[in-house]
């Protein structure tokens, strides 16, 4: 046979290519996701975690949801408890402040008596000063005719007037317990004080009383002036008695207990 002659190469046929089938797509689309895809991706994560944690803060929060009648009912049993037991423990620390105060107010009251009596005693035993309205007695001798009677009578006077506090040339304190005595050289001791006219006695108590007590008919003034002597009574707003005498204890005499 003869020889055939070249012929140039034909080209190979074209490969038709794989079928597109859905499972091909979803791979692609994959491994190169669209714009939209991943925002809506996005967008379905979101609401998912929203979704678990709203059922978890219902779940958190609805503490009785899954109780039955009867525990629900013990429940409110025991807040009602609860609720008397907190009403009971306010009346009790009511009641409490409610002693505490009315004690505080007594324990206030004796205490203030105690001090209104302790400084009521104080000047009447001479050992605090006083001051108040009164009278200042001035009376001389200048014969030496005056001795411990006229003193006394004029003191006596004053006591039996309502006299508070007394005391005389501003050296001696008189209380209850003072004494008087004459003395050689012409002068009065009280309470062991050497005491020379003038006399000046400043007592402290209503001034017309005490003045009044002073000059009745036969009374001190007028005794002293038969005397000799001279009397000047002073009635004053403010009298200020500042000699003070330290206290003693009774040698036998005892306070009655609970007295």
């Amino acid at each position: 046979m003869p020889d055939e002659p070249d012929r140039p190469d034909q080209p190979d046929a074209p490969v038709e290519p794989a079928p597109d089938t859905g499972l091909a797509r979803l791979r692609r689309s994959l491994r190169t996701p669209s714009r939209g895809q991943a925002v809506a991706g996005v967008l379905v994560g979101v609401l998912g975690f929203a979704a678990v944690t709203q059922v978890r803060l219902a779940g958190q929060d609805d503490t009785y949801a899954g109780l039955r009648e009867a525990e629900l009912v013990q429940a409110l049993n025991g807040l009602q408890s609860a609720s008397r037991r907190a009403e009971r423990d306010i009346a009790t620390l009511e009641a409490t402040r409610a002693r505490l105060n009315d004690s505080t107010e007594r324990r206030s009251t004796a205490l203030e008596q105690a001090r209104t009596e302790l400084d009521t005693l104080g000047v009447l035993a001479g050992t605090v000063p006083a001051s108040g309205p009164g009278v200042r007695i001035t009376f001389s001798d200048p014969r030496d005719q005056l001795g411990l009677n006229s003193m006394l009578d004029g003191i006596e006077e004053l006591r039996n007037a309502g006299v508070e506090a007394m005391q005389v040339n501003g050296q001696v304190r008189v209380i209850a317990q003072t004494s008087f005595e004459d003395d050689a050289t012409r002068g009065i001791r009280v309470d062991g004080v050497l005491l020379r006219s003038p006399y000046v006695i400043e007592a402290i108590g209503n001034p017309d009383t005490l003045s009044g007590a002073l000059s009745f008919s036969g009374g001190f003034i007028e005794d002293v002036e038969d005397e000799g002597g001279t009397v000047d009574v002073e009635k004053l707003d403010r009298v200020e008695v500042t000699v003070t005498r330290s206290a003693t204890a009774p040698r036998y005499a005892e306070p009655v207990p609970g007295q």
